[in-house]
């Protein structure tokens, strides 16, 4: 049996679709509307077949690559069903729910896999979306399955939960199981930045990294239309200041040999700043994923990500259902 096949929609950084490689699949194509995220995707991954354009507006059958795939995934974009993006759903111009669906008449593949956040599967709010989900696996002849997973129990150092749903044939669905999490303790905000937080001689990092002594907060922030690259809304903002971080913006670099904590002096001087490679080691990237594009960019297409290692977790469970 050949090697299973996986196309990703909305798939902005490659979080999800690094994830899906990892865990077996070969991705047959990569989609994005956004000009940063595909540079990124072909950056780092030079062989797959890279689509830039508004899934709204894609014709499928002018791609090959999108005529057939074992896996269609897609990490829905996530502002339009957060409070922060007023929860509008479908009639959000930035949603992609809609045209996803179509790409799954399309594509018919062996099996599909949605992510959001958990309150796109449990909110009554989206009970209309998920109606149309719902036709769309009974016109696919699927049963579907969801779960809501953190990231902590799969290694990533950030509390971040993730709504997913799976659908394939039931003969192939009673072969799969949600990823178990993994043993031992996730590693702390802390120790995931302690050594780049001590890059350029900062002598207060091991202070720093001792007592930031539990998982990163949620990242959030950086979504299509809203300002520049800052760690969220002034709630957000307040629990990374606990942990001695500015949550206005990000930084340039790290803490220099100068550099003091003042908890007495204006926050974004006298608290640490985080910087874009920072934010990717905390979403579960390692330090040679490359990201393409200005700040604001590459932090936009951080922070709406599925950490690979939850992505991969996942990809496992239905590599292994599909039989391969």
């Amino acid at each position: 049996m050949g090697t299973a096949t996986a196309i990703d929609l909305c798939a902005g950084v490659g979080g999800q679709a690094w994830g899906l490689e990892q865990a077996g699949f070969r991705l047959a194509a990569a989609v994005d509307v956004d000009s940063d995220s595909c540079a990124t995707l072909k950056a780092n991954r030079p062989r797959w077949e890279v689509i830039q354009g508004d899934l709204k507006k894609i014709e499928p059958v002018g791609y090959p690559s999108l005529d057939r795939a074992d896996l269609l995934a897609c990490g829905l974009p996530r502002t339009p069903y957060t409070i922060g993006g007023k929860q509008r759903g479908t009639a959000d111009p930035r949603d992609a729910l809609s045209a996803v669906l179509d790409m799954a008449s399309f594509v018919r593949p062996t099996a599909l896999l949605l992510e959001n956040i958990p309150a796109f599967l449990t909110s009554d709010r989206f009970a209309g979306m998920r109606r149309k989900v719902g036709e769309t696996i009974e016109d696919l002849g699927f049963v579907s399955s969801t779960a809501v997973l953190d990231a902590t129990d799969f290694g990533v150092p950030q509390r971040r939960a993730h709504g997913f749903l799976v659908a394939m044939p039931r003969e192939r669905m009673a072969r799969f199981s949600w990823p178990t999490p993994l043993s031992g303790p996730c590693p702390t905000l802390g120790e995931t930045l302690r050594a780049s937080m001590g890059a350029r001689g900062w002598p207060e990092v091991d202070d720093w990294a001792d007592a930031a002594n539990e998982p990163a907060p949620l990242i959030v922030g950086g979504a299509t239309g809203r300002g520049g690259a800052d760690l969220g809304p002034t709630r957000s903002k307040a629990v990374w200041q606990r942990w001695d971080v500015y949550g206005g913006s990000l930084g340039n670099e790290v803490p220099g040999p100068g550099f003091r904590i003042d908890r007495e002096a204006p926050v974004n001087e006298g608290l640490v700043s985080l910087t874009v490679p920072q934010v990717a080691l905390l979403q579960g990237f390692t330090p040679e994923w490359r990201i393409v594009g200005r700040k604001t960019s590459a932090y936009r297409q951080i922070s709406q990500t599925t950490p690979p290692p939850v992505a991969a977790a996942v990809g496992r469970q239905i590599l292994s259902a599909l039989g391969h």
